[in-house]
């Protein structure tokens, strides 16, 4: 969740799958994320196996403390549990309660230690000692945006902009457990069967359960999974049946891997569009615009697009166009 200003340096990132398996990827862990669009049994089917589910919400102020869609707060909780205590901090925090409560994950050193460092502490002390590791926030922040314009000291207006926060859901001690950083302990959601889908069946019911709680229509969330990288299953499955002589069905491997190939080499290059910095090209455009004669016209058809954007805004209709 963002807030004012208490960022303690750092930045908002974004909720995009290329974004998460980056930062998977600088820690070590080979896991990635892809969107979830919907949560029928093939679509969980193909992400198979899935150790957690990323909520990304529109968060409001002054929301009830009591734990959602039934569950219980589980002050004896044996996993991995940290507490937001900055903002703009918890969609990395988020990552860190799913994969600190995997089993035998592989990870960087580097948090492995920290992982042991928390090891006994209260949810409060863990956040805290998360949010103040320098290399993890170095690692946050160089998935956002570049910024070299500070507008401190202009004594500007604060305006009021939606909030979003990052929640996690994962199977621990045979239960189903809802991680948020912002209520006081864990919320367990009751047991799962280890039969069918596991407990992905129960996740499902908790999570259906809370967006029924939005309007009709509403898309103010969406729905991330964490797995295992499909990558070096579908390279051993392509070379047993290339030896098996079963060319068909090896083809079909082959558009599947190109698939994720395709997918990983958008998630880098839209990485590092998200890295890049603008403003000497920007500062470029414009004093080329002004030296055309373009900039003033140019300044006033925006000033009349935004015009036009806030007036519909104004009236509710859809602004996907813009």
């Amino acid at each position: 969740m963002s807030g004012d200003d208490d960022s303690s340096g750092w930045q908002l990132t974004e909720s995009d799958p290329g974004v998460f398996t980056e930062l998977l990827k600088t820690l070590g862990v080979p896991l990635v994320v892809d969107d979830l669009y919907s949560l029928d049994a093939d679509s969980v089917a193909e992400l198979q196996p899935l150790h957690a589910l990323i909520f990304l919400f529109k968060w409001v102020g002054g929301e009830s403390n009591e734990p959602s869609s039934g569950g219980q707060y589980d002050p004896e909780f044996t996993g991995f549990f940290a507490h937001q205590v900055v903002n703009n901090a918890c969609a990395t925090l988020a990552v860190m309660n799913a994969i600190g409560n995997i089993p035998g994950l592989k990870m960087s050193p580097q948090l492995a230690e920290l992982l042991s460092f928390t090891a006994g502490m209260d949810p409060q002390t863990s956040g805290m000692a998360i949010t103040s590791s320098d290399w993890l926030r170095e690692a946050h922040n160089a998935l956002s945006p570049p910024s070299a314009i500070s507008l401190e000291g202009l004594d500007l207006p604060k305006t009021t902009e939606d909030a979003y926060h990052f929640i996690v859901y994962i199977p621990h001690a045979g239960s189903v457990y809802e991680l948020d950083g912002l209520k006081q302990a864990p919320v367990r959601h009751g047991t799962y069967s280890e039969s069918g889908e596991g407990w992905i069946a129960r996740a499902r019911e908790v999570i259906q359960a809370r967006i029924a709680t939005y309007p009709p229509g509403a898309i103010e969330f969406s729905l991330l999974a964490v797995h295992d990288d499909p990558i070096p299953r579908l390279q051993n499955q392509l070379a047993q049946l290339q030896t098996a002589g079963r060319q068909s069905e090896a083809a079909e491997i082959i558009v599947k891997l190109s698939n994720e190939n395709a997918k990983r080499e958008r998630w880098a290059f839209e990485n590092s569009l998200r890295k890049h910095n603008y403003f000497g090209f920007i500062h470029a455009l414009l004093l080329n615009m002004a030296k055309a004669g373009t900039l003033e016209a140019a300044k006033e058809g925006a000033k009349k697009a935004l015009q036009e954007r806030i007036e519909r805004k104004k009236k509710g209709e859809n602004m996907d166009e813009d």
